[in-house]
C-alpha cells in the first residue's frame, strides 16, 4: 500500500473542510452535515496505527467524505448539479443520492477488515454483515434528519432532511445506500476473490 495516500487524502480533506466552511448557506446545516463526517474522519486517521485499509478502500470512503463537505457548504438540494440534472431529465438535483451511494462504499473497508482480521470464517457471513451494517447505518441516519428536521429551525430542518417535496425520500436514500453496498461488495469480491498464497519454502 502506498502509505502516503491516506496522508493526501486527509491533507486534501482539511483543505476542502476549510475552504467549504467559509460563508456557507447555512451555518447551522453547515454544523450538523459536517459533524458525522469529521467524526468519521477522526475515527479513520486514529485507527490507522492500529489498522490501516488499502489503498482501494480508503479511495472508496473518501467518496463521502468529499461529497458530503460539498453538500454540507450548499446544502445538498443547491449544490451546483444542474448539468446532471437536465442531462437526464430529472425533476429535482439528485446530489444527496449520489452522496448516499457512496455511503455503501464503506461496505468494502469492513468486509476488507473482516477477511484481513481473520474474524469471519463463512464468506456468506464476509458478505452479509457489511451490507447489513451499512443498512443499519442508512435507517439511522434516515432517523438522526428526521430528529433534527422537527426540532431545528423550519428551514434548517428542511434544508438537511432535503426532500425536495418527495415523501419517499427516506426509502429512496436507504435503497441508495444499500446499492452503493452491493456495488462495493462486488468490487470486494473482484479485488479478493483469488489471495495471494503463501510462497511455498524453498
Amino acid at each position: 500500500m502506498n502509505t502516503k495516500l491516506p496522508l493526501f487524502l486527509l491533507l486534501a480533506y482539511l483543505a476542502q473542510f476549510t475552504l467549504l466552511g467559509i460563508s456557507p448557506y447555512d451555518r447551522s446545516v453547515w454544523w450538523a452535515e459536517n459533524l458525522p463526517i469529521v467524526l468519521v474522519v477522526l475515527t479513520l486517521a486514529l485507527s490507522y496505527r492500529y489498522h490501516a485499509f488499502s489503498n482501494t478502500a480508503y479511495l472508496l470512503m473518501g467518496c463521502l467524505v468529499f461529497l458530503h463537505t460539498i453538500g454540507g457548504h450548499y446544502t445538498f438540494e443547491r449544490v451546483p448539479f444542474g448539468f446532471i440534472t437536465e442531462l437526464f431529465g430529472f425533476s429535482r438535483n439528485h446530489f444527496d443520492r449520489l452522496t448516499h451511494f457512496t455511503v455503501g462504499f464503506y461496505a468494502f473497508a469492513i468486509a476488507e477488515l473482516l477477511l484481513v482480521r481473520n474474524l469471519v470464517t463463512s464468506r456468506v457471513v464476509l458478505y452479509l454483515f457489511p451490507l447489513s451494517i451499512i443498512m443499519a447505518i442508512a435507517g439511522s441516519y434516515e432517523i438522526f434528519e428526521w430528529i433534527y428536521a422537527v426540532s431545528a429551525d423550519a428551514t434548517a430542518g428542511a434544508a438537511v432532511l432535503g426532500s425536495q417535496g418527495d415523501p419517499w425520500d427516506a426509502q429512496k436514500d436507504m435503497l441508495a445506500d444499500s446499492l452503493g453496498a452491493v456495488t462495493a461488495l462486488l468490487l470486494f469480491y473482484q479485488v479478493y476473490r483469488n489471495p495471494p498464497q503463501p510462497a511455498a519454502p524453498p
